[in-house]
This record gives C-alpha cells, sequence and structure tokens, in this order.
C-alpha cells in the first residue's frame, strides 16, 4: 500500500511531509541515507547555508516521498528496480506528534 505521498515544494521536507501524516504519527528521516550530490555541498559551504535551512529550502534534492507500509516495501522495491527507477529508503513513519525529526 502507498500510504501517503508528499510533493516537496516550499518549505522542503519539514513542512510538506507532515501533511500526509495522520494525527499521532512522527517522520523519522535519516540523513545518511538522503544521497547528497556534490551541487548541494557547495551551496552549503559557499553560502555559509546552515543544514537547517538546506533542508527546508533546498530539499536535498528529495523532490517527491512516498510513504510505504512496512509490509509492502519488498514489492514496491521490486517494481521499482524493475522500472529502472531510482528511490531511497530515507526514513520511517513512528508513534510521535505530527513532526519531522532527523537523526544522523
Amino acid at each position: 500500500d502507498i500510504r501517503g505521498m508528499a510533493h516537496i515544494t516550499g518549505g522542503g521536507l519539514p513542512e510538506n511531509l507532515p501533511r500526509v501524516l495522520p494525527p499521532g504519527l512522527d517522520f523519522i528521516l535519516d540523513k545518511r541515507k538522503i544521497p547528497v550530490t556534490p551541487v548541494f555541498s557547495l551551496l552549503q559551504s559557499a553560502g555559509n547555508v546552515p543544514e537547517t535551512d538546506m533542508y527546508r529550502t533546498f530539499n536535498m534534492g528529495i523532490g517527491f516521498v512516498l510513504v510505504i507500509s512496512p509490509g509492502d516495501f519488498a514489492s514496491f522495491e521490486r517494481e521499482m528496480d524493475k522500472q529502472g527507477e531510482k528511490y531511497f529508503l530515507i526514513g520511517e513513519v513512528v508513534p510521535g506528534e505530527g513532526k519531522v525529526l532527523f537523526k544522523q
């Protein structure tokens, strides 16, 4: 099952992901699993941009997020691989207060 879809626009990951959460849940995003392309590293260092602003303003290159039920992820993976689509497992949904939390 696809449980939610978020087009990451203004406000980035922190402001767009909560819109697809039912009450009582948080997203925990693992920064180690979000591939940072060289252009974002350059923007951050050249502009002295705080990391929080990089996720809010530039999304770190993530433009669309799907929320997939854990039991359906293997099927999703097979289909994406079959279609030649790139995807990244960047986090999980856990009980919480409707926030997006980042972990290292």
